[in-house]
């Protein structure tokens, strides 16, 4: 069992229930990425054979959560559109069986609903269009542009964290302190006890949005994942415009925060992608395909020849960094 794996039993001692609704905010213009990105999103960008959107909703599925709605924007039907029934595209597939189990997959992952956010004036404001989906019920969300390893998985533990506690609950990784502008960033204090099981969970006693380096209260960033109290849409509604004059999820989530609702945060310690700008993306195409077992050796093999260029010192220090990502030897 991974470390950030629950113990399904300890929630029916709570007597609350654990969220089964998953809230994608995939609305962004994705400005980094064009002009690929007018006609294109982000969310559809390939990692070696599959679009980043299909890692994170394999994700949510693989914590048992099969009920996804997307927050759409102008231009990005085609999101939609991966998770829909091609029977062309099938029947020319029938005699190629391992392509046609892999597109087939896409239509059964999950049931995906969409709703549109006319103007990007925010997370917060993108999760507010949630609503009418989720109710009053407890919800995860899980941001458009990064997703963690399968084999390492956050998003069990996060629910059961929050089907505890009924409140908020994170997830945190370190940052260098040069990079706190570009996060939200939380101060904490352990935990109670009672959650030692679960996995490396603190306690948040504040947050803030992207802090300058000196303002910073910690070098503990909010990964792009969040479990919610239906609470949080009424919370957002009475947000005011903050950094960036827009309406901050880390804000609303402040708000319940002072108002006694519970913030908890689990530390995560495995391995996480992150594709919301080029580097990051590219790092990420490259790690998965080192990793993959089809392509892995063969790639690894190429890229070593790539770098090396007769500069052992460079591909020792690339390889090093593949190895590190995939967790495994690099041949």
């Amino acid at each position: 069992m991974s470390e950030h794996s629950a113990n399904p039993s300890a929630t029916a001692a709570t007597g609350r229930s654990r969220a089964v609704k998953a809230v994608i905010p995939a609305a962004g213009l994705a400005t980094r990425f064009l002009p690929a990105t007018k006609a294109v999103p982000k969310e559809l960008l390939p990692v070696v054979d599959r679009p980043v959107l299909q890692y994170i909703v394999e994700e949510a599925t693989q914590a048992g959560i099969t009920d996804v709605l997307l927050i759409t924007g102008r231009g990005k039907t085609a999101m939609v559109d991966h998770f829909d029934r091609r029977p062309d595209l099938e029947e020319r597939l029938a005699k190629k069986p391992e392509l046609l189990a892999a597109v087939k997959r896409t239509e059964e992952l999950a049931d995906i609903y969409t709703v549109r956010q006319p103007e990007q004036l925010g997370l917060g404001h993108a999760v507010g269009y949630a609503e009418a989906h989720v109710g009053d019920a407890p919800f995860a969300v899980l941001l458009g542009d990064e997703f963690v390893k399968p084999s390492e998985p956050l998003l069990p533990a996060m629910l059961e964290l929050q089907a505890r506690t009924g409140g908020v609950v994170l997830a945190f990784f370190e940052v260098d302190s040069a990079e706190t502008s570009r996060y939200g960033i939380a101060s904490v204090e352990p935990a109670e006890s009672e959650f030692g099981d679960i996995a490396e969970v603190v306690k948040v006693t504040g947050m803030v949005e992207k802090p300058k380096p000196e303002d910073a209260p910690s070098n503990l960033a909010v990964l792009g994942r969040y479990v919610l109290p239906g609470r949080i849409f009424e919370a957002i509604r009475r947000t005011r415009p903050g950094s960036g004059g827009e309406i901050q999820l880390t804000d609303a989530m402040e708000l319940l925060r002072t108002e006694g609702v519970p913030v908890h945060a689990i530390v995560y310690r495995g391995t996480r992608y992150d594709t919301g700008q080029p580097l990051g993306y590219l790092q990420t195409v490259v790690q998965i395909a080192a990793d993959r077992e089809d392509l892995g050796a063969e790639f690894r093999k190429w890229l070593a020849e790539f770098v090396n260029n007769g500069d052992e010192t460079v591909t020792s220090a690339i390889l090093d960094g593949v190895r590190g990502a995939s967790g495994g030897a690099v041949t």
